[in-house]
């Protein structure tokens, strides 16, 4: 792949993240805006419908720039070293962030799923409250975006 390509696919990925990152933040604050009655430790709250949508979008932009990570990396640094121990530091920190980013993808993406299940009810619900849940998706969308550049440059390099 030329340069010019692998900065624009680069770029397109971190846009990506970048914005599943915002959506999740945002569909937080569409979360909260929904009325809320609180006693102690247990919460009834309504669903909010652009809360679901936005937390639905930004765990398919997260899960979406992923795919499109893994393909164009494509895996080359599991493949190509039977050794982990005595490959390249180049390979290694490749094979490090490609695990990296499956960790944070796995609890990234959990975490928006459950804040966008909550929020997927017709009628509101009663329960131990569910605090944060997308907006820490949301900020670990930011993070796979760091790893995704550190996994594609250094599984691309020559």
């Amino acid at each position: 792949m030329n340069r010019g390509a692998a900065i624009f696919l680069c770029l397109l990925l971190v846009v990506m993240d970048i914005a599943a990152g915002i959506l999740g933040i945002e569909a937080e604050i569409a979360q909260n805006k929904v009325k809320h009655l609180r006693l102690w430790i247990f919460e009834c709250k309504d669903p909010s419908h652009k809360a679901f949508m936005l937390g639905l979008a930004a765990a398919v932009l997260l899960a979406l720039a992923h795919v499109i990570l893994n393909l164009v990396g494509g895996f080359s640094c599991l493949c190509s070293q039977p050794q982990p121990d005595k490959a390249s530091p180049n390979r290694q920190l490749s094979i490090a962030s490609l695990i990296l980013t499956w960790i944070v993808l796995a609890v990234g993406l959990s975490m928006l799923v459950i804040g966008t299940s909550s929020n997927n009810k017709s009628s509101g619900s009663c329960g131990f409250t569910h605090h944060h849940f997308l907006s820490i998706g949301g900020i670990l969308c930011f993070v796979h975006a760091l790893f995704s550049v550190v996994y594609y440059v250094s599984s691309t390099a020559s």
